[in-house]
C-alpha cells in the first residue's frame, strides 16, 4: 500500500471541529466518495480508499448527498426501453 501524506493548514483543521485522530478518516471518506461520485472509482475501490466495507460505504453515501447508484440519461432510456 501506498502512503499519501497531506498538508492541512490548522485554520483548516479548526474549522473541521472534529478530533485531530479523526480528520485522515474522514478526508479519506470525503475523497473517496467524491471519485465515487466522478465515476473515477467503483465502490469496491471506493470502500477501500475509505477503509470500510462495501455495505458501510455504500451506506454512508446518503450523508454526503449522493446516490448509490448512478445512472446516466443514456443508460436509463435504455433500460425503459427494455422494460
Amino acid at each position: 500500500m501506498r502512503q499519501v501524506v497531506l498538508e492541512i493548514p490548522s485554520e483548516v483543521l479548526l474549522g473541521l471541529k472534529m478530533p485531530l485522530d479523526k480528520v485522515g478518516d474522514a478526508v479519506r471518506m470525503a475523497a473517496a466518495v467524491k471519485l465515487f461520485e466522478l465515476g473515477q472509482l467503483s465502490s469496491g475501490a471506493a470502500a477501500r480508499l475509505a477503509g470500510v466495507l462495501r455495505v458501510v460505504f455504500l451506506a454512508r453515501l446518503a450523508e454526503y448527498g449522493v446516490d448509490t447508484f448512478l445512472v446516466t440519461e443514456e443508460q436509463l432510456t435504455r433500460e425503459t426501453r427494455l422494460a
